[in-house]
């Protein structure tokens, strides 16, 4: 049954500018301010600019060369911790109206809330707690902050992206009748929450190019296609999200094994990939040496400081698995998902809800001789490398230069060099 609840989806607008206008007693929305690293000349990558400049076709995550020279602008150099501490102070208002349990900390400028539980005790709608918080927000910081009602985290945060910033008050609710309605009628792709450029490019090689053609494609297919993804994408189509606050709350508690590597340069989606599979390889052998499986895989990426953002998404598999080919599927999949095409200082993976590996659950769709082969291959490349060292054996793609095993492998006891 799909959830009817109480969701809140807040955004700060154009927070990094607006944290710079506010310390200098400017107002966002007639000031031409860019956040940018003035040290990188013209090629510096546009932090935040003011609503006021956006307003003018300046995007955000674009270069400096690229703001049209007719416009008129002054720069302002990042200040994370000015943000950081601006980020504390509206985390704080939102603990004054829920507690911990129903606040969701999406990122440095987004929240969700969930308010299910509180309109009886406030005596309010969730429009008119909303209007409350917003205005609460506004007064003790001086910024504007928009935000998205909905049934679910999905509906909430996809009313805020796509209406909220166009209203006269910052708000836009939608319900599940506003689907067809609003939410088919999106295109690009891209514009959905949840779906990159990449992943766009893949869906429109199906002939997919609005929400709506996804929602009345095959789930079977796209499942066939994307896995377990492909599933949470048709769902999404629809409206539909079964997550709520709490569960994410919980899977930070479930047992995990992660690995994360900072990158000694900027990388993107044409090398990132290496790192990724070499970071699964040693985390897939840790799986098999203390014989377990995992059921959730984690993928985080971190942005080059200059930009200083990122994400994290994982997904919850129908089966546990240890298999190498499997997780790095998953990965790659929430990498095409979530990619904003911007230079890449840090990788994080986790295989997380850990189960034993103590009897294999046949798939019988999977053909089992292919599974037991990569097994017996995995088994034998953790004997050899154990007995002689980690860089005993590598793979062709170790030896690219845009490839980090070997100087890693050395730094933890590879003895075979």
């Amino acid at each position: 049954m799909e959830p009817k609840r109480n969701i809140l989806c807040i955004d700060l607008k154009s927070f990094f500018a607006s944290c710079e206008c506010v310390e200098r007693g400017l107002d966002p929305f007639t000031y031409p301010l860019v956040v940018a690293n003035e040290k990188q000349g013209n090629g510096a990558i546009t932090l935040a600019v003011t609503p006021f400049l956006k307003k003018l076709g300046v995007k955000s995550r674009g270069r400096l060369y690229e703001i049209d020279k007719k416009i008129k602008y002054k720069i302002a150099n990042p200040r994370m911790g000015l943000y950081i501490a601006k980020s504390k102070e509206v985390i704080s208002i939102y603990l004054d109206f829920v507690s911990d349990e129903d606040l969701y900390i999406y990122s440095i400028d987004e929240c969700f809330l969930d308010v299910t539980n509180y309109l009886k005790m406030y005596k309010k709608s969730d429009y008119e707690l909303a209007l409350e918080i917003l205005k609460t927000i506004y007064h003790k910081t001086g910024l504007t902050a928009t935000c998205g009602i909905g049934p679910n985290m999905l509906l909430a945060k996809i009313a805020m992206d796509i209406e909220a910033k166009h209203n006269d008050d910052n708000i836009a609710k939608w319900t599940y009748d506003d689907v067809k309605t609003k939410l088919w009628n999106i295109t690009p792709l891209s514009k959905m929450w949840g779906i990159g450029k990449q992943m766009e490019q893949n869906l429109n090689k199906l002939g997919i190019y609005k929400v709506g053609d996804l929602a009345c494609y095959s789930e079977l297919k796209l499942k066939d296609i994307f896995g377990v993804i492909g599933s949470e994408l048709w769902n999404h189509a629809n409206g539909r999200d079964l997550s709520v606050i709490k569960d994410y709350k919980k899977l930070a508690k479930t047992e995990s094994f992660s690995h994360s590597q900072v990158l000694f340069k900027d990388y993107n989606e044409n090398n990132i990939k290496i790192i990724i599979e070499e970071m699964i390889d040693i985390l897939t052998s840790r799986l098999r040496e203390k014989k377990k499986l995992c059921q959730c895989i984690g993928l985080g990426i971190g942005y080059s400081k200059v930009v200083n953002n990122g994400f994290y998404h994982s997904i919850k598999l129908d089966e546990p698995t240890d298999s190498r080919k499997e997780i790095y599927k998953y990965c790659i999949l929430i990498f095409d998902k979530f990619y904003e095409y911007l230079p890449i200082r840090k990788v994080t993976v986790v295989c997380g809800n850990l189960k034993n590996n103590t009897n294999t659950q046949l798939n019988l769709f999977e053909d089992f001789n292919e599974h037991n082969n990569e097994n017996n291959i995995n088994n034998t490349v953790d004997y050899i490398k154990n007995k002689y060292g980690k860089n005993s054996l590598i793979k062709a793609t170790s030896l690219l230069s845009d490839s980090t095993a070997i100087e890693r492998n050395k730094k933890i006891g590879g003895h075979f060099e």
